[in-house]
């Protein structure tokens, strides 16, 4: 809201609201309990929200949630049974489906969001400018602290490194996401990057890889989502290396500039494989027979 102004909290709200009444009708139309008490629709919604850009029309928001809880969530049973991140699944259908409206970005220092008004400027995302070769144009255009705190264009919830990490700390004190996964996720693209620079100095590239985008979002509230992640610690470490390898590899060879959404969702098809290699073996359980049963 600081930074889009208040259209951000409005499309928020709108976003909650109708994941919860998707929820709500698909479970009354297959006369099923309802599920609304858990919140994790409203987490969908709040995710989906943050994935989006503030000028996103709220219709297509609707839209969005509507393929992420019926289609995504819900066919498959519900909570704890989908295997694709829904926020992320329905981020992905609304690319798909409105290429232009979820690539089109606003410099927030203009606050011209507030309802979608004329003197809206546009600006390119920071790995946008990275994937254009205008590294040069875009640490003089934004600072590194700039990229910290949020000063940049982008979407709604993946500006601010700064609040993600407090964010993020935060659900890692109070254990309700283990750090494995956001540690061998930014820790795999920030080694990567230092490696593999395409800008003349490897640890401003990396910063600037690391701060953009949605790595943060996707690292700490995404990737880390219960149904859809291992349960192993191993599984994982396992899971944030592979999400980082993929994210590097769509940033620098594909035709779009962020690969968080997209290595995530990969990684979800992954989870059961995952898990079923990394599961510890029973006590009092043959550990060469059980290797041997698992392989048939």
């Amino acid at each position: 809201v600081i930074r889009f102004g208040f259209r951000a909290l409005i499309s928020v709200l709108v976003s909650v609201v109708s994941a919860m009444f998707f929820e709500w009708l698909y479970r009354k139309l297959m006369h099923k309990t309802q599920t609304l008490g858990d919140l994790s629709a409203a987490v969908t919604g709040v995710l989906l929200a943050f994935v989006c850009p503030v000028t996103l029309p709220y219709w297509m928001l609707i839209v969005g949630n509507f393929f992420a809880i019926f289609v995504v969530k819900q066919l498959y049973g519900g909570l704890g049974k989908n295997f694709l991140n829904p926020a992320l699944a329905g981020r992905a259908a609304l690319v798909a489906c409105y290429t232009s409206q979820m690539t089109s970005w606003i410099d927030p220092s203009t606050k011209a969001a507030l309802f979608g008004g004329a003197d809206v400027v546009t600006a390119a995302t920071p790995l946008a400018m990275m994937k254009g070769g205008e590294f040069e144009a875009l640490t003089a255009q934004y600072s590194l602290s700039d990229m910290f705190i949020g000063k940049i264009g982008g979407s709604m919830g993946e500006i601010s490194a700064m609040m993600l990490l407090i964010g993020g700390l935060y659900l890692i004190f109070r254990k309700v996401i283990s750090w494995q996964i956001p540690v061998a996720y930014i820790g795999t693209v920030a080694i990567l990057t230092f490696l593999f620079p395409q800008g003349n100095d490897a640890l401003t590239w990396m910063l600037y890889n690391v701060l953009g985008g949605g790595l943060f979002l996707g690292a700490f509230f995404m990737a880390t989502d219960y149904v859809t992640s291992p349960v192993t610690k191993k599984g994982q470490l396992i899971f944030g290396l592979g999400c980082g390898l993929i994210t590097v590899f769509i940033r620098y060879f594909g035709s779009y500039p962020e690969g968080v959404c997209y290595s995530i969702l990969v990684m979800n098809c992954c989870t059961w494989i995952i898990d079923k290699y990394t599961k510890p073996t029973r006590f009092g359980v043959d550990k060469k027979a059980a290797k041997e049963a698992a392989k048939k």
